[in-house]
């Protein structure tokens, strides 16, 4: 199963759409919250994925969920925006949490730096800003009862994109 993992991309909807061009055969997409909605037409564009979204800081009036937790493939998951957490001070707070749930990976955005690390027993994946030229995400495939994941670049084509 593969997982495209992203957030913070601020109506950067160009760099988004092409991140997920790029993986279209992606079997779900996780977005980590300040989309401002661009999901929408990607979710017309790719119907046969699964998405999972959360609400960001800058979602103002979304009727998003701050938090989702899910199973894939074996796996337990959990997605957030991380606000709410103080991942900007720290990631012990969502790590307890994370392992109150029983999850084996979080995924949360905010601080728009990747990060891929076990944090006190719990994967810990921020993908990142997938918006502008530096946009980054990430990519976990789970296949025979492993996970692998890795934060991958957003390289621009040509001059101008």
């Amino acid at each position: 199963m593969k997982i495209i993992v992203v957030s913070d991309s601020h109506g950067s909807s160009a760099s988004l759409k092409e991140i997920i061009k790029r993986n279209s055969n992606a079997d779900v997409v996780v977005h980590c919250g300040d989309s401002r909605g661009e999901m929408e037409e990607i979710k017309m564009k790719y119907p046969a994925i699964t998405y999972y979204e959360v609400r960001g800081n800058c979602d103002w009036g979304s009727s998003l969920p701050n938090t989702v937790t899910f199973e894939l493939d074996g796996f337990r998951f959990m997605a957030t925006h991380g606000h709410t957490f103080g991942v900007k001070y720290g990631l012990q707070d969502l790590a307890e949490v994370a392992k109150a749930e029983g999850v084996d990976a979080v995924f949360f955005g905010h601080t728009h730096i990747a990060y891929n690390k076990i944090h006190d027993g719990v994967r810990m994946i921020n993908p990142g800003s997938c918006g502008g030229m530096g946009a980054t995400f990430a990519v976990v495939e789970t296949k025979n009862g492993q996970m692998l994941t890795n934060i991958a670049h957003l390289k621009k084509r040509g001059l101008f994109g």
